[in-house]
């Protein structure tokens, strides 16, 4: 499922994924580099039942660059609410 697409130079700013399901969730969230690389921010993480974690956190951001696809895949279907925040254009 696509998150987020970078339009220009964007900088991730947070990131949460919060478990809906009453079972652990394995997720995989990985920016798709110009359609051909794909890099992994995180690999097959298993969130418990009712939680959360935030990846990106504390003054912590990911540059995307124009073209990139922020990207995530759960273990189960409709098992995860994704929040980003992303500021926009952050060089010209």
């Amino acid at each position: 499922t696509t998150i987020f697409t970078s339009n220009s130079d964007d900088a991730v700013v947070g990131l949460r994924l919060a478990n809906i399901l009453t079972t652990a969730v394995t997720v995989s969230i990985f920016v798709s580099e110009g359609g051909s690389t794909t890099r992994y921010l995180v690999k097959d993480l298993s969130i418990p039942p009712a939680s959360s974690v935030e990846l990106i956190q504390g003054g912590a951001k990911v540059v995307l660059q124009s073209g990139d696809v922020l990207k995530g895949i759960a273990g189960t279907a409709s098992s995860i609410d994704v929040w980003c925040s992303v500021v926009d254009q952050i060089s010209t």
